[in-house]
Formats: C-alpha cells, structure tokens, sequence
C-alpha cells in the first residue's frame, strides 16, 4: 500500500506528476546509475525506429547535461525499443506503481500533456522535456506545464469540470492507498474549495494567470516545487 498523508489534493495534483517520473527514474535504475567512462560519448541510435534529436540541441532545449542526457536516453531505450512511448505503454507503466488503484486515467491526462505535438506518441525528446521542466525549470515553467495539464482540452482555461476530471483521476489512481483513506466525495469537495479560491473573478473559469497567482500564495504547493529538482 501506498501510504501518502494528503494534505490538499490541489497540492498533490501538482506534485504527482513528479512523484511518478521520479518512480520512473528508479525503475529505469538512472537514480543510482554513476558519470563513468562507460558511457558512450554519442547516443546510441541502431535499431531505434524514431531518432532524437542530436545531444547539442537537446542540451540547449534542457537543463540536462550531456552525460545525463546519455544516461536518460540508455534508460529510455531499454523501456521503450522503439524510441517512442505509445498511451497504451504510458499506462502500463504507470499502473505498476498503483497496483490497488486505477492510474489508467490519469495516465490518459499525463500522456497527453507529454504529447505536445498530438502525434499520439511521446518520443525521447517529448520525455526530456518535460522532465527537465518538472525536475529542474523554473517556477514560471512548472506551473504552466501543471496549468496545461490540468487544461485537458487545451482551449487556455481550467473548467470546474476539468479539474473534477483530474481530481478524480488522481482518486482512482491512489486515493484508495493512502492513509488516512479519503471518502468518496473528497475530490468534488477539494475541487469546490480550491476552485473558488483560483477563480478570482468569479466567471466560472481559471485562466493561466489565476492559476500561477493562486499557487504561487499557497505555501504548501511552492513547498512541492522544490522537492525533486536534485534527483539527478
């Protein structure tokens, strides 16, 4: 069991997404995996269907290093081959971590904030990205990836019932192994609160700006921002 004190779910709906990428890193043994000679000076790119971009553009596009890029990259071609992450495979991936709950949609949401092109796949650099963003970008930048996750049919605002849909989905995935076990009406009760609080103007939506301002005054989630940006 997953035991997690949850002290606001629009805490944890922002703090989740790095909780699991740096599930991901352990899995993918990249937390433990050391800066030696072994690593090959280039990316190793036979029998890899989808073909990254070159390490000098991703290092200008990150705040990877070089080393930790090729390190990324071996971990992410052992668990993905092909070079390229399809929704089926994000929610296996994800659903190994909550095998008590269900993280398929959750992973629907996370995948598609990951696959900024649409293309229905997230390739190496759709995975970088967004991780060097999560682990080491700048509030600003966190934020506005959690605002676009949280935006789940993109038109630059947050609905109630968008944010409904991801409280529910982060429920599904975990609510059941936390402790203390939270109720059934939680999500819809949280939602209630903290949507009010970010709609300023009472219009019945969030914009970008109410959204960063609202987290950025509360001290529990700038807490959350910090926590992971050293895991590499």
């Amino acid at each position: 069991m997953l035991t997690m004190n949850l002290e606001g779910l629009e805490m944890i709906a922002v703090l989740v997404v790095v909780v699991l990428f740096v599930k991901v890193l352990e899995r993918f043994g990249l937390l433990e995996a050391g800066y030696d000679d072994s690593v090959e000076d280039e990316l190793e790119l036979s029998a890899v269907r989808h073909r990254p971009e070159g390490l000098e553009q991703l290092e200008a596009q990150t705040r990877f290093s070089r080393k930790e890029l090729q390190i990324l990259y071996r971990g992410f071609k052992n668990e993905c081959p092909s070079g390229v992450v399809n929704e089926e495979t994000f929610k296996d991936i994800y659903s190994q971590f909550f095998p008590q709950g269900d993280a398929s949609t959750y992973a629907h949401f996370l995948f598609n904030a990951f696959d900024t092109d649409h293309n229905g796949s997230v390739s190496f650099e759709d995975f970088v990205m967004g991780l060097s963003i999560l682990l080491r970008g700048t509030i600003q930048e966190k934020l506005n990836w959690a605002f676009n996750l949280y935006d789940i049919n993109k038109d630059g605002y947050i609905t109630k019932e968008e944010m409904l849909d991801i409280m529910k989905a982060i429920y599904d995935m975990m609510g059941k192994c936390t402790y203390p076990v939270l109720k059934e009406e939680t999500p819809r009760q949280h939602v209630e609160v903290f949507f009010q609080k970010m709609d300023k103007n009472k219009d019945g939506v969030v914009t970008i700006d109410e959204f960063i301002d609202c987290c950025q005054n509360d001290e529990n989630i700038m807490r959350s921002m910090h926590l992971f940006e050293n895991v590499l």
